[in-house]
């Protein structure tokens, strides 16, 4: 009897651990607008995730995520995800961080409304990204805003970038390039 117990409870926890998707095109997100946003839709291309606050020191990246977005739209999608979670650099409703991403650097690309990127609230999406059991790729953690996660058309976590990689360094430019060759 405590034989079939034990195995029962290995089987509730195993089953339990793979309730969490391991594919980052089975999620999704509500976008800035309200509106929810499935990732399958973009199965195909590569995604570049961004946390992302309008009162940051990291906030100018803003224009080189619109100069990628420009650049590759038809092979990479670009989705900033805007976050309150570092030292309330991000307080404003949807409505602002819309109007003052078009109004100071003319965004154009994917917006996420705000999510929590750590803690217990944590996003499923950044969940998968900051999961090596999850993501296949590595453990790591948001440190700060503007971090940046690139996933090939597969949905495999490539890469992940500190805030002060810029969106247009030469790690991030030339592995989009490599990944947009074909």
């Amino acid at each position: 009897m405590k034989n079939h117990i034990i195995l029962l409870i290995i089987s509730l926890i195993a089953s339990s651990s793979f309730s969490q998707s391991r594919l980052i095109h089975d999620y999704s997100f509500t976008d800035i607008n309200g509106n929810t946003v499935e990732l399958r839709k973009f199965e195909g291309k590569k995604i570049l995730f961004v946390n992302v606050a309008s009162k940051c020191g990291f906030t100018p990246q803003y224009d080189q995520l619109q100069e990628l977005h420009k650049k590759y739209q038809d092979k990479l999608v670009i989705i900033g995800f805007p976050c309150n979670q570092f030292m309330n650099q991000e307080s404003g409703s949807e409505d602002e961080i819309q109007a003052f991403c078009r109004k100071n650097y003319g965004v154009e690309f994917l917006m996420a409304s705000k999510i929590d990127v750590k803690g217990k609230n944590q996003h499923p999406i950044y969940r998968w990204l900051t999961s090596k059991e999850l993501n296949g790729f590595e453990n790591n953690k948001v440190n700060w805003n503007f971090n940046k996660y690139i996933v090939d058309e597969n949905g495999n976590l490539l890469a992940r970038f500190e805030s002060k990689v810029k969106p247009t360094d030469e790690k991030i430019t030339a592995l989009i390039e490599k990944l947009t060759e074909n």
